[in-house]
C-alpha cells in the first residue's frame, strides 16, 4: 500500500495537470497545449503501476470530460487505453533512456489524439486542420522536464 504522503503527491500533481489543462490560453496557442493530464498519468503509471492504473485513468478522464464539456467518456476512453499500455509495458519503459522514453511518449500521445479524433469524428465534430496534431509535439518536448520534476517530487516524498 502506498503511504498517504506519496498518494497525496500523485493527486496534487494530477490536480496541477488538470489546472494547466483548463488554464485559458489565446486561441492561436490552443493547438500547442500539451496534454498535461496524459503526461502526468503516463509518469505515475510507469513509476507506480499498482496505485495509478486504468481505474485512476478512467476517473481522471471522467473528471476531465465533465470539466471540459466533451462527450462523457471521450477522455476517459483515451486515458484508459494509454494507461493500460503504460502499465502493461512499464518495466520496459522504465529501463529506456529518457530520449527513447520520449519517443514512446510521442507514440502514446499520438494514439491518445487518434482516439479522441475518432470519437469526435463519429460525432461529426472532428478537427478540420492538421494543427490538431501539434499538441503531440509540444507534449513530447515537455516530457523530459516533467519527468525530472515529478521524479524529484517523488524522491522527496519518499525520503520523508
Amino acid at each position: 500500500m502506498m503511504p498517504f504522503r506519496n498518494l497525496f503527491i500523485v493527486y496534487i500533481s494530477l490536480f496541477i495537470a488538470l489546472v494547466l489543462t483548463l488554464l485559458p490560453m489565446p486561441s492561436w496557442f490552443g493547438w500547442l497545449r500539451p496534454h498535461w493530464i496524459l503526461l502526468v498519468l503516463i509518469y505515475w503509471a510507469m513509476t507506480q503501476p499498482y496505485q495509478v492504473n486504468v481505474g485512476t485513468a478512467w476517473v481522471v478522464g471522467i473528471i476531465l470530460d465533465v470539466l471540459t464539456g466533451t462527450l462523457l467518456g471521450e477522455h476517459a476512453l483515451g486515458l484508459t487505453v494509454i494507461t493500460y499500455f503504460v502499465v502493461r509495458f512499464q518495466s520496459r519503459l522504465q529501463m529506456f533512456p529518457l530520449l527513447q522514453q520520449g519517443l514512446c511518449v510521442f507514440l502514446l500521445v499520438v494514439l491518445y489524439q487518434a482516439i479522441l479524433f475518432s470519437v469526435q469524428g463519429f460525432l461529426g465534430d472532428a478537427p478540420k486542420t492538421m494543427l490538431y496534431w501539434l499538441a503531440s509535439i509540444t507534449s513530447v518536448l515537455i516530457w523530459p522536464w516533467l519527468f525530472v520534476v515529478l521524479q524529484d517530487f517523488r524522491r522527496k516524498a519518499m525520503s520523508h
